[in-house]
C-alpha cells in the first residue's frame, strides 16, 4: 500500500484509538449509559435485581365487570394511546375490571419498569415501619438511622422531609444529561455512597422540590430500621398480602448491591393496580389493615405546609411520596413514572386507572404534563359508559 492510500487508514485507526480510550476514561455510569442511552420500560435484563415472590397458594384476582371491554375506543382516543407508545391501558370500578387494552406486543403477563411510579412503594413501606415501630417518629432525623448523615445541614433532614421531598438535597433531576447526578443514580453502581454524600444546600423543611435522591435515602433509612433489604421488607409487608398474581422485580445497582428504590420496580398493569385499591382503601386489603389510615391519610393529603416547587404557594399536589390530581373537581392520589407510567386511584368512583407505556407529554399545565389529563378524560368516559 503507498503512502497516499496509507494516510486515511492511520487517521482512521488514530480516530478509533481517540475514542476508545476517552470512551474507557468514563466513569462507569457514563459508560453504561452511552450503551444503553435513554431507559426504556423492558429493562429487566438489563441490570441486576431481585426477585419479590407472589404466593401462589393465596392470590386474589381482579373481577370482570359485566361490561368488560365492552365500550370502544373513539378513533382519536385509540390513535393517542398509540401515538403515545402506550402498552397497557386499565381501568377498575368496585374491584372489577372494566376495561383493559394492551398494545404494542404487551399483554397482561408483561412486566414494566414503573420508574418514578415506584417512590410512592416507598412512602407506603415507610408508613408499615413506622406503624411496626422500627420507624420511631417521622420527625426524627435521618442522622439517627444513617449517622454518618451529619455533615453540615444533612444533620437538620428528618424523615418527613424525604417523604415529602423537601431535605434540600443537591441532587440534579436531569434524565437527558450524561453527567447528571440522576444518569450516575440509575446506570451507576455506587448508590449508598451517591446520596449518603451528597450536600443539603438549603433549610430543609421549607420548599418542596422533586429529587430522586431524597428518595433513595429514604429507602436506606427503611433498611436501617428494620434490617432487612427493601426488596424483603417489600415482599413480606406488601407484595405477598396484596396476594398479587404474579413476581415483581426491583432492579439493582449491582450484583447483590442496592435497589434503586427512586425508580425500578417491575410488575403488571393488573399487579400495579393492587398499590391503587391499597390507596382507596386507606391501607386495608381484604379486612387486613397493611398499613394505619391515619399515615395514608397524611400520605394522601398535600403537604400543605410547604411552598411548592416555584416557591410561590402553598404545595397542593404532593404528599408522602405520592401526587395529588385535582381534575374536574376529583381529588385523585396517583403514582407517576417518567414514561408515563400512572397508578390513579379516583376515591369519588371507587375507581382505578393504570396507563403503562414508553413515552409521555413534555407540555405542562402547572405540574401535570397533558397526556395524563387526556388519560382522565378517556378513563371517565369509559367509566360513565
Amino acid at each position: 500500500m503507498d503512502k497516499k492510500h496509507k494516510t486515511p487508514v492511520i487517521i482512521a485507526a488514530t480516530c478509533l484509538i481517540v475514542v476508545a480510550v476517552a470512551y474507557l476514561s468514563l466513569p462507569y455510569y457514563a459508560r453504561q449509559a452511552l450503551i444503553h442511552l435513554m431507559p426504556v420500560i423492558n429493562d429487566l435484563e438489563t441490570f441486576q435485581r431481585d426477585t419479590l415472590k407472589h404466593d401462589e397458594n393465596n392470590i386474589w384476582h381482579w373481577a370482570h365487570d359485566i361490561r368488560y371491554n365492552t365500550y370502544r375506543l373513539s378513533p382519536e382516543d385509540e390513535a393517542y394511546l398509540k401515538e403515545m407508545g402506550t402498552v397497557s391501558f386499565l381501568i377498575i370500578r368496585h374491584d372489577s375490571i372494566l376495561y383493559e387494552k394492551y398494545l404494542n406486543g404487551w399483554n397482561d403477563t408483561q412486566t414494566s419498569n414503573l420508574f418514578s411510579a415506584t417512590k410512592t412503594i416507598i412512602g407506603l413501606l415507610a408508613g408499615i415501619a413506622l406503624d411496626e415501630g422500627k420507624i420511631k417518629n417521622l420527625d426524627d432525623k435521618v442522622r439517627q438511622y444513617i449517622p454518618t448523615y451529619n455533615k453540615g445541614k444533612q444533620a437538620e433532614v428528618s424523615i418527613r422531609n424525604l417523604l415529602t421531598m423537601s431535605g434540600a438535597m443537591a441532587w440534579d433531576e436531569a434524565y437527558s444529561s450524561l453527567f447528571s447526578v440522576t444518569t450516575r443514580g440509575y446506570y451507576g453502581n455506587d448508590l449508598y455512597q451517591l446520596v449518603t454524600n451528597l450536600d443539603v444546600k438549603e433549610t430543609p423543611g421549607v420548599q418542596y422540590s422533586y429529587r430522586s435522591g431524597e428518595t433513595q435515602l429514604l429507602s436506606f433509612v427503611i433498611e436501617s430500621a428494620t434490617g432487612q433489604s427493601i426488596s424483603q421488607y417489600a415482599e413480606e409487608k406488601l407484595w405477598k398480602p396484596l396476594q398479587a398474581e404474579g413476581d415483581a422485580y426491583w432492579l439493582l445497582d449491582k450484583k447483590d448491591g442496592d435497589e434503586k428504590a427512586f425508580c425500578c420496580f417491575h410488575t403488571t398493569a393488573r399487579d400495579a393496580a393492587r398499590f391503587g385499591r391499597l390507596i382507596l382503601d386507606k391501607g386495608n386489603w381484604n379486612g387486613r389493615q397493611l398499613i394505619s389510615k391515619e399515615y395514608m391519610d397524611e400520605m394522601t393529603r398535600p403537604a400543605s405546609y410547604l411552598k411548592d416547587q416555584w416557591g410561590k404557594d402553598s404545595l397542593d399536589y404532593y404528599g408522602f411520596q405520592t401526587w395529588i390530581m385535582h381534575y374536574k373537581g376529583q381529588t385523585n392520589p396517583y403514582m407517576r413514572g417518567m414514561l408515563g407510567q400512572y397508578v390513579i386511584a379516583i376515591p369519588s368512583l371507587d375507581a382505578i386507572v393504570v396507563r403503562l407505556g414508553k413515552k409521555r407529554s413534555d407540555i405542562y399545565e402547572h405540574e401535570l404534563t397533558t397526556d395524563i389529563i387526556r388519560y382522565m378524560d378517556i378513563a371517565m368516559k369509559i367509566l360513565v359508559y
